[in-house]
């Protein structure tokens, strides 16, 4: 059995709409439009354990809901979804055991306290042992470089350090699988290939399955052996970079983001 499983995942949103004109905000008191937006048309696809799979698609193409549905905070319109033999949004509380989530614009460590307080408060959530919070956080505490902002407060920290201490915090659990949304936004150089090095490091001693939505496509051609594209809430291509290349390069050695405009361009993304 593969570790995730989707098939033929269906999501509609309602948008409320205020009435145009003059009057527009006080008719909107009494009456509202309502237009339906195809979030996910039919979204199908398969991803082993331990694969580092790259999500990517224009704003608004259905990444956000899709990783949404997996991770079990939404539920979807119709269609099936298994993530290790389990429905995400009917068991959620051993689904989120096994799962692991970085925003790059969303933090969850506490702002004011103590990244070690921080992580304190996730061990108890996630029922972790003394001796393996011990053990998992001087691993990650090694290998993110994070020994000396422990006692830091999130809040004084920088983007680059706080942003490895929240790969730490989604690590604690040994997570199966991760969810990375835009993990390097905002990054320098340095600090976006001290990130990627850990990531493919992790994947390699843990088998984490790592799903990563972003822009960067430097970030998705460093990590993921495998690319998939989302548009109109429908999966329009599932393979390597090199098959990617091949369609829609114009010329032999374009820029990769090169690459994506001309393809976000044939496809009407």
């Amino acid at each position: 059995m593969a570790h995730i499983e989707l098939s033929g995942i269906h999501k509609t949103y309602k948008v409320y709409e205020r009435p145009q004109g003059k009057w527009g905000l006080l008719k909107g008191a009494f009456l509202r439009n309502t237009r339906v937006v195809q979030a996910l048309n039919g979204i199908t696809f398969t991803a082993n354990q331990g694969e580092l799979v790259g999500l990517i698609g224009p704003n608004g193409a259905g990444k956000s809901t899709t990783v949404k549905i997996m991770s079990g905070i939404l539920t979807p319109d119709s269609g099936t979804c298994h993530i290790h033999g389990r429905v995400p949004w009917k068991q959620r509380k051993a689904h989120v055991s096994d799962i692991g989530v970085v925003f790059g614009q969303r933090s969850q460590l506490w702002w004011d306290v103590p990244i070690s307080d921080s992580f304190g408060l996730l061990r108890e959530i996630y029922d972790i042992s003394m001796a393996d919070f011990r053990t998992r956080l001087g691993e990650l505490s090694k290998a993110l470089d994070i020994d000396s902002l422990l006692k830091t407060p999130a809040r004084q920290l920088s983007l680059g350090q706080r942003m490895r201490c929240e790969i730490a915090a989604a690590l604690l659990h040994r997570p199966k699988l991760l969810f990375l949304d835009e993990p390097t936004i905002g990054l320098d150089a340095v600090s976006k290939l001290a990130l990627r090095a850990f990531l493919k490091e992790e994947n390699r001693n843990t088998g984490v399955t790592v799903l990563l939505t972003t822009h960067d496509m430097d970030d998705v051609e460093a990590l993921c052996n495998r690319v998939m594209v989302i548009g109109h809430g429908k999966l329009l291509y599932d393979g390597g970079f090199d098959g990617l290349k091949a369609k829609y390069a114009t010329y032999q050695g374009q820029d990769i983001d090169e690459v994506i405009a001309v393809m976000y361009k044939e496809l009407a993304l």
